[in-house]
């Protein structure tokens, strides 16, 4: 998906105060280092900040050392950047100190706000509205701050912060919880990672997530971008930031929580049943390429892989080399989980590497042995054939706990340095116990290291799912036009027929049909439409009509079709006494096909968004959809096909023939923008089947059900 508006224009004023100030002011600094705001002094002071610090406290002429001033107006210059640590009551009247004298930046450490409730919430709305007045970006308040490790600037008070410790790298971090903030910085310490920018945003007053996350995109130091979400507060932020991180080919990696389900119009809408929020988040991430960890091991694990100055592979062509088949067995499965293909070696080089070693395993994975213990050389000589023979992406070798003694590391590392020489376009990844030292000595070379198989798999896939994220950012993906005749979106339920009539005027094929009133009418349009033909209820308060039997397929003649209208009649009044029944819908028996179902949802954070999978009556029980964000064009559509396990039956099974994918994808994108016009006025539709049918011969709505949105509904 292409994006070529987004610019700096697109957000508030820069971070680049909060980050890269030249002097820093400590309200309510003290002289206790323990203490929350003695805290950010003293690490400022140890840490070698290059910059003047100005303690402000009115109750003491010098703190820590330094000569401290009673207000920001008593400071003998300027400051970018002050970090605030007073009471909550007095943190509003600060600053407006701040912003009063310049202060282009303030970190609110202070508790006490909206977390509370009452005052403190009166305070924090006081606080944003002053930012937005002033350009000032504060951070906060309620947060554990900010750190730049190549300022050495720790404008924090978590305890992980302490000694400092940390290897200027590129991985910028975002976590909206202070508390795993500070667990996460002690995990970059304590793996050694490469560590640029790191911020907890608190309350969010002013500076949030997405705000981050697009200074990040714009930083020429920043590769990857990790972050932590509990919940998005502004979506239009978000996607414009979102936007810019992939089109400056960020990698980015979120840890979000939260994973319970909406249930709003469960009872009417399957897309709206399905909906949870957290399979809309899940959606969202697909679409601007970020890569959704589950754990925490993992949300480092990618971290790390996407850091590395490796390539990113160019398709998803694994080749795992191993010294053990078991743990290669192991990696195999796990290959096949993260969505990795493992073609075999070709025959000819599959001989070649059994004259290295005639009991190795040649396909792939490529079982060295324990032969590598006695000829090192094994190492570079098998990369070198699965390289320049097996057509792989990237490789994985797993060489047990070789890296313990570093005299046998040192030898593989020079012919791991060599192959990524003459081969700069392939991705490569180690996997072995090794010391620290032996990590060090891989680290530096830029060769990734991991000492857990499956981790390492799993961060293959990761980088596999980033080169094909920016290979479809480079494509063309405009959403196609809303169609002129576009009917409004009805004010209330209507009946099916009046559904399909609206997505008709906005691009979707339907099925030819009619309602009739009565029996005599269903008869007379039965033989214009031309048997067989199918009927089904008319009522706007009956949702789904196969659940009451209110469906009959098949209908070959008019005695059965009269049979079958009273049928209908029948069983509507006595499943559904206080029912509308309007009639019954007289419609064409469609060819054979792939029952998929369509769907628009109203999120609370997200607007109208797009869900696809398989039709019928089982896909609430297999949930094996896809949600995007409306609008969107073809190729955000092919992707969401191509994300569910049923694609397999748009493919084509079992000597039927492929589907018409393309015509659907058409669809897809011309529901998405008819949601996206309308969003306030629509709750939900369901399309559902949505049949499509062979290659060539397009696809067709057979039901539909359109939930308008309430006057006034929140």
């Amino acid at each position: 998906m292409k994006n070529t508006s987004v610019t700096e224009h697109s957000f508030r004023p820069s971070l680049a105060p909060l980050f890269d100030p030249r002097a820093i002011a400590i309200y309510g600094a003290s002289s206790d280092p323990t203490k929350i705001g003695g805290r950010p002094l003293d690490f400022l002071k140890k840490s070698g900040f290059d910059g003047p610090l100005y303690p402000i406290n009115p109750k003491s002429p010098e703190i820590q050392g330094l000569p401290a001033y009673p207000s920001i107006a008593a400071l003998p210059g300027p400051a970018d950047l002050a970090i605030v640590a007073v009471p909550a009551p007095a943190v509003v009247a600060a600053l407006e100190d701040c912003a009063a004298h310049g202060v282009r930046g303030a970190v609110v450490l202070s508790a006490g706000f909206a977390e509370v409730g009452g005052a403190g919430a009166v305070w924090q709305a006081e606080i944003s509205a002053l930012a937005a007045r002033s350009g000032m970006r504060v951070v906060g308040p309620n947060c554990m701050g900010l750190i730049n490790v190549r300022r050495r600037l720790l404008g924090t008070f978590t305890p992980s912060a302490a000694g400092f410790g940390l290897v200027p790298g590129s991985i910028s971090l975002v976590s909206q919880s202070g508390a795993f903030g500070g667990y996460c910085l002690s995990l970059i310490r304590q793996r050694q990672l490469g560590l640029n920018y790191w911020i907890t945003t608190g309350n969010q007053s002013d500076v949030d997530f997405a705000d981050c996350v697009a200074f990040f995109a714009e930083d020429e130091e920043t590769r990857v971008i990790a972050g932590y979400l509990e919940a998005a507060t502004d979506k239009d932020r978000l996607f414009r930031a979102l936007a810019l991180a992939r089109a400056r080919g960020k990698r980015v990696v979120v840890l979000k929580v939260g994973r319970s389900e909406a249930g709003a119009q469960a009872t009417a809408s399957h897309t709206a049943s399905l909906a949870g929020s957290d399979a809309v988040y899940e959606g969202v991430f697909q679409q601007f390429g970020v890569f959704r960890a589950r754990s925490i091991d993992e949300f480092f694990d990618i971290a790390y892989a996407a850091s590395s100055s490796a390539p990113l592979p160019r398709g998803k062509r694994l080749g795992v080399l191993t010294v053990s088949g078991g743990v290669g067995a192991l990696m195999a499965d796990v290959a096949e989980e993260a969505g990795l293909d493992m073609p075999p070696m070709p025959e000819e080089a599959q001989q070649r590497l059994k004259t290295l070693v005639p009991f190795c395993g040649p396909r792939n994975p490529v079982d060295m042995t324990a032969q590598l213990v006695n000829d090192l050389t094994l190492f570079g000589r098998n990369f070198e054939i699965m390289l320049a023979e097996g057509g792989y992406d990237l490789i994985v070798a797993f060489l047990s706990s070789v890296g313990q003694v570093k005299d046998l590391s040192v030898i593989l590392l020079d012919q791991l340095k060599a192959i990524l020489q003459r081969h700069p376009d392939r991705t490569i990844i180690t996997v072995m116990l090794a010391t620290p030292e032996v990590h060090r000595l891989f680290n530096e070379a830029g060769a990734m290291l991991f000492d857990e198989p499956t981790r390492a798999i799993r961060a293959a896939g990761a980088l596999v799912h980033f080169g094909q994220s920016f290979g479809l950012a480079e494509q063309e993906d405009a959403p196609p036009p809303l169609p002129a005749a576009a009917l409004p979106p009805p004010r209330q339920e209507v009946n099916e027929i009046e559904a399909k009539a609206v997505l008709a005027s906005a691009g979707i094929p339907v099925v030819r049909e009619h309602l009739a009133a009565d029996e005599e009418a269903a008869a007379r349009l039965a033989g214009e439409i031309g048997y067989p033909v199918v009927l089904k209820i008319a009522s706007p308060d009956i949702a789904h009509k196969s659940e009451i039997g209110g469906v009959i397929v098949g209908l070959r003649d008019e005695a059965r079709l009269r049979e079958g209208f009273n049928a209908l009649i029948t069983r509507a009044r006595q499943a559904a006494p206080r029912a509308r029944l309007e009639g019954v819908v007289v419609a064409q028996m469609a060819g054979p096909g792939v029952e998929t179902i369509l769907g628009v949802v109203r999120d609370p954070v997200f607007g109208a968004v797009v869900m696809f999978g398989l039709g019928g009556i089982f896909v609430e029980v297999f949930k094996d959809v896809a949600f995007r964000a409306a609008p969107f064009g073809v190729a955000t559509a092919r992707a969401m096909i191509a994300e569910t396990r049923g694609r397999a039956l748009l493919e084509g099974v079992r000597g039927q023939p492929p589907a018409d994918i393309e015509a659907l994808a058409q669809a897809m994108a011309a529901l998405s923008v008819y949601a996206a016009r309308h969003a306030d006025a629509i709750e939900s539709i369901d399309i559902n089947p949505l049949l499509v049918l062979p290659r060539g011969q397009g696809v067709l709505a057979l039901d539909a059900l359109i939930v308008p949105r309430a006057a006034g509904q929140a």
